[in-house]
């Protein structure tokens, strides 16, 4: 056995926790729980919270070329904790691995790194931010302006980010619940990223714009038992106004919605479950598998009834732990792109 499938077999229990869908219901004892009416500190919530079981930075974005060509770009690090708190050198029960992907209209390229904490190969300072595994990074002088770097097997990326508006804390003040039993995560995001830089692909260098957006989120049990997976849409409309909405699959058919309206100044709407509405339309054989890549989203309150559909239906993330994530295109009563993340999808 090789030492890279040496150390995805010892994660794997680990990985499941992280990004495990349903695995994510799993009882969390010892572990912190995430509050209500939270008091965000920063630049020190930027950085990482070890007493807390599984956490993300989580960086998406809508790019094009100079002959208009769309594509995408998906840069995550995680961290997942074998037991709460933070140990030195190898005593760390941190675990932290990263997903980096790039989609275009016709080919999707992904890899993954891993790592434990304590080490220094891995982990997230706040201040001057910087968020690493081996060489890739997201790093700049404060969340603001960040310099990202990731490199794969068949394609790399440089970019620069500089954010033209406030983070959005989602839920009741950046406490977001995740099921009607009450399951929750602190949650916020910079969606308000312009970006620009180089994508180097199999054909060749790539110079794009765009935006991104980056979300944050921590806990310990986000999910109930009975959820087995996620549907989620950032999603950024040519007047300015943008949304982000989930819903959790239950086993029972049944669903748990949140959604956040985010006007193009920054001030926010939190939507109670029900009020964001997703209906597949259209799937695809993806990997062997059904997955819807058209959807109708609606948003009654907001007179919000768009299409969604995938720039590329094969943007299958098929890593230690799968799913589906690439960019989409929005048209109907709002038009613009924006992202999506399925989950849990067998």
């Amino acid at each position: 056995m090789n030492v890279k499938v040496l150390l995805v077999a010892c994660l794997l229990p680990v990985l499941a926790l992280a990004q495990g869908f349903a695995g994510l219901g799993t009882d969390a004892d010892g572990f912190a729980d995430p509050k209500p009416n939270p008091r965000f500190d920063f630049p020190a919530d930027h950085g990482p919270h070890p007493d807390y079981r599984i956490e993300w930075w989580y960086l998406t974005a809508n790019l094009q070329g100079a002959d208009g060509t769309a594509y995408g770009l998906q840069w995550t690090l995680f961290r997942s904790a074998l037991a709460p708190g933070e140990g030195d050198g190898w005593q760390s029960p941190q675990v932290w691995f990263a997903h980096a992907a790039v989609t275009t209209p016709d080919l999707h390229l992904a890899t993954e790194r891993f790592g434990r904490g304590g080490v220094g190969v891995a982990g997230v300072e706040a201040a001057p931010f910087r968020a690493w595994i081996d060489e890739w990074v997201l790093e700049g002088p404060d969340f603001d302006a960040l310099r990202l770097f990731a490199q794969g097997p068949d394609f790399a990326y440089g970019m620069d980010l500089a954010a033209q508006g406030p983070l959005i804390f989602h839920g009741d003040a950046g406490y977001s619940v995740k099921s009607a039993e009450g399951q929750a995560s602190y949650y916020y995001s910079q969606p308000f990223y312009e970006i620009s830089g180089t994508l180097q692909l199999p054909d060749g260098p790539v110079d794009v714009t765009g935006h991104a957006w980056l979300d944050r989120e921590w806990s310990s049990q986000p999910l109930s038992d009975n959820q087995s997976g996620w549907d989620w849409f950032s999603l950024s409309f040519e007047d300015g106004a943008k949304v982000m909405g989930f819903q959790l699959r239950q086993r029972d058919g049944a669903s748990y919605s949140a959604s956040t309206w985010i006007t193009p100044q920054g001030a926010t709407q939190a939507m109670a479950n029900g009020a964001f509405v997703a209906t597949p339309l259209e799937t695809a054989t993806v990997a062997g598998r059904e997955i819807p890549v058209l959807w109708r989203v609606q948003i009654p309150d907001r007179g919000v009834d768009v299409s969604v559909s995938a720039l590329n239906t094969q943007a299958w993330m098929g890593l230690s732990i799968p799913y589906w994530e690439g960019p989409v295109r929005i048209s109907g009563s709002h038009d613009g792109v924006g992202y999506l993340e399925m989950t849990g999808y067998e």
